[in-house]
């Protein structure tokens, strides 16, 4: 059986997941406010959904959304080339020991809700329901 990188052990721990909600946040913030010295950047709206963190706190990965979900690709290049400045604005936010490297990925959460609700929207799944 394959096993899933997000479900392996026991979970992240509480540290992992205060200091990832707090990035999270931070950067939402920074994004919504247009704080990047970049006008591309600060053109779109970017949904920030959430950010895990590595054991030792060194490397977040946010899971980012454009609104209205158009441009995915675009947005994920403006973070990358952004992501040095990013970094040292959540760090000086956060006050972090060590300001943790940023990676970006897709968001593809409400994919795989639409995903399970066309799959329950089928009549052969919606009888087996009503068994």
């Amino acid at each position: 059986m394959a096993k899933n990188r997000f479900h392996d052990g026991p979970g992240p721990s509480q540290r992992q997941l205060r200091v990832g909600e707090l990035i999270r946040r931070t950067l939402a913030e920074l994004l919504a406010r247009g704080a990047v010295h970049d006008p591309e950047l600060n053109r779109l709206s970017v949904t920030v959904g959430e950010v895990r963190t590595s054991p030792d706190l060194r490397v977040a990965t946010a899971f980012v959304l454009p609104l209205g979900g158009r441009g995915r690709e675009d947005v994920l290049k403006l973070l990358e080339r952004n992501r040095g400045e990013l970094r040292r604005l959540v760090g000086k936010k956060l006050g972090l020991k060590f300001s943790p490297e940023l990676r970006f990925r897709l968001d593809e959460t409400f994919d795989h809700l639409d995903e399970a609700r066309r799959l329950f929207e089928q009549d052969a799944v919606r009888r087996d329901l009503e068994k």
